[in-house]
């Protein structure tokens, strides 16, 4: 019996001792897997623009600044008008709160048509543009009823819808307003199906994208409570601006369009259609009592008694 033990025991530390040269051996044996490939991205002007940002400035094409006057514009060279201050205000507080907070892309639309949002976002847009490298981008992302082309006098295409559909690389989509740190971005060809456009991964690639070029993003969006596109945009950028006109806005169309709304993102609200009342008659009063003009006078007539 201890001799069948000890045979046992021996045949055991044997095929212990075997397994693993087997086991090598078939490992060895075995090919190399080859190494995994990711397959390549589709080839589109929207996917293959990103390395060209840095350059994205020089490419760019130039017009010249003729607006519509119908688009009632700040005028640059008149800065201590009343609508000019309104404007620089809301710059102002808005750059605030972009120094607490990075802000770089904004929506800027109403609850209802007809209330001022196009008109609002292109003078907010100039204003950001009056200071130094401040260089703003004004997007026409309304591509139901389209109208800043309009406003600037410049073709609706090549723009927006013409990027995303990859028909064009992102410069050419863009012009610069000559003498001026304000680019525009027209909404481009029109297209049947709006919504379904902008909910293409490009749109959320191009707006994280562009602020490593532009300080601000202007969106102008169609009206919160007659299509879905501005409350999608409000999701692709970091706030959203509600325009409201006195006289027009209801109450329960703000709250309406606040709820709709997917993110509590608002930065603020613009209150559109005021009358030249009484704040505009103290502005006139306080501006034209320290004007240049008035201090050049008083300088005048002091010369002249001293004299």
């Amino acid at each position: 019996m201890s001799r069948v033990h000890d045979a046992l025991r021996k045949a055991e530390k044997r095929m212990a001792g075997a397994a693993p040269p087997a086991a090598e051996s078939h490992a060895e044996a075995r090919p190399p897997r080859p190494p995994y490939i990711p397959p390549a991205p589709v080839s589109t002007a929207a996917v293959a623009e990103p390395a060209l940002l840095d350059g994205l400035i020089d490419l760019i094409p130039v017009i010249p600044y003729d607006p519509s006057p119908e688009a009632l514009l700040i005028d640059p060279n008149h800065p201590d008008e009343a609508p000019t201050e309104e404007f620089r205000t809301l710059r102002t507080r808005l750059n605030h709160m972009q120094s607490m907070q990075p802000i770089h892309t904004a929506v800027i639309t109403s609850p209802s048509p007809a209330e001022g949002k196009s008109f609002a976002a292109v003078n907010f847009a100039m204003a950001e543009a009056q200071l130094a490298g401040n260089y703003t981008l004004l997007c026409d992302f309304d591509f139901r009823r389209p109208i800043i082309h309009n406003m600037m006098k410049t073709d609706r295409s090549p723009g927006i819808t013409d990027y995303l559909l990859g028909k064009i690389p992102l410069h050419q989509a863009i012009r610069r307003i000559a003498g001026t740190n304000l680019f525009i971005m027209p909404a481009g060809e029109a297209v049947i199906n709006p919504l379904e456009l902008l909910n293409l991964k490009e749109v959320k690639q191009m707006l994280d994208r562009l602020p490593s070029v532009f300080n601000w993003v202007i969106l102008d969006s169609p009206p919160l409570l007659f299509a879905a596109d501005a409350n999608l945009l409000g999701t692709l950028c970091h706030g959203t601006i509600l325009v409201v006109r006195i006289g027009s806005t209801t109450i329960d169309s703000i709250t309406r369009a606040m709820q709709s709304l997917c993110q509590n993102n608002v930065l603020g609200i613009i209150v559109n259609g005021a009358r030249r009342g009484e704040l505009y008659s103290k502005y006139t009063y306080y501006h034209s009592y320290y004007s240049p003009k008035d201090k050049v006078a008083e300088e005048e007539e002091e010369e002249e008694e001293e004299s």
